[in-house]
């Protein structure tokens, strides 16, 4: 059996589309997602309403990333807070809730911060940033000690996360595996690619699976004319990251 991993779409429906494309060459399925699906990207409006469909459907396990929530509050009161961390960022989310749904906005509100699942008998985590806190980073390179910290309670076999849009992977002391699933809509490169993960389960009588991530190509130059257009301050920094990021946000 395949299952797809997702995360931190941002709004970029090209980059989506082509992996769902390749989700299915993959022969995956089924898909987990990670969260942050819209804000702060090219479109978010018609991003959110494909994950709807899906859910509707019963393709994807589906949960809450740090900007959903921030987006689900409704509240420019949120934005404004975003702003005294990062100017540009406040101002795609003042952008975002002028352009969402208000029905939108409640399903990115009501989605679950965390979810477990039992798959051909391998107990599997999603979270966002980490099982403590939707905001905390697990990047690549960081000592097992700290990720076993994270981990304390868990008795999960597989933690999935995403969050710093950096793929990467650990396997703890406890038999845990920890992987990081990088970024769909807004991967950390220099070479940017669309990035997701394939978990391939062998033998479920042992939990014998694989874990590997997938780079794949998309029309970025669409997708960065496109959010450039959406015309809020600073759109046009965010627009070049999608060409090439160096920093997680934009400066």
């Amino acid at each position: 059996m395949k299952i797809a991993v997702i995360s931190d779409i941002h709004g970029n429906l090209e980059a989506l589309k082509s992996v769902l494309d390749d989700i299915k060459k993959q022969g995956c399925e089924k898909i987990f997602c990670l969260g942050d699906l819209a804000m702060a990207g090219p479109q978010p409006q018609e991003t959110i309403e494909l994950f709807k469909d899906f859910v509707k459907k019963d393709y994807i396990e589906l949960i809450q990333g740090n900007t959903d929530s921030y987006l689900g509050e409704n509240s420019l009161e949120v934005c404004e807070n975003i702003k005294k961390n990062n100017l540009i960022m406040g101002n795609a989310c003042e952008q975002d809730l002028k352009d969402i749904s208000p029905e939108n906005l409640r399903f990115l509100k009501n989605l679950p911060e965390q979810k477990t699942i039992v798959v051909e008998g391998l107990k599997i985590l999603l979270v966002h940033g980490s099982p403590r806190s939707n905001v905390e980073n697990i990047f690549p390179g960081m000592e097992i000690g700290k990720v076993e910290e994270m981990l304390k309670n868990v008795d999960a076999d597989i933690i999935f996360c995403g969050h710093t849009h950096q793929p990467c992977g650990y396997q703890t002391n406890t038999r845990q595996t920890v992987v990081n699933v990088g970024s769909v809509g807004r991967p950390l490169s220099e070479v940017p690619k669309a990035c997701y993960v394939v978990l391939e389960i062998k033998n479920p009588a042992q939990k014998e699976f694989f874990v590997y991530h997938v780079n794949v190509n998309y029309d970025k130059e669409k997708a960065a004319e496109i959010l450039k257009k959406r015309n809020f301050e600073g759109s046009e920094k965010l627009a070049a990251m999608i060409l090439c990021a160096s920093e997680r946000y934009p400066l």
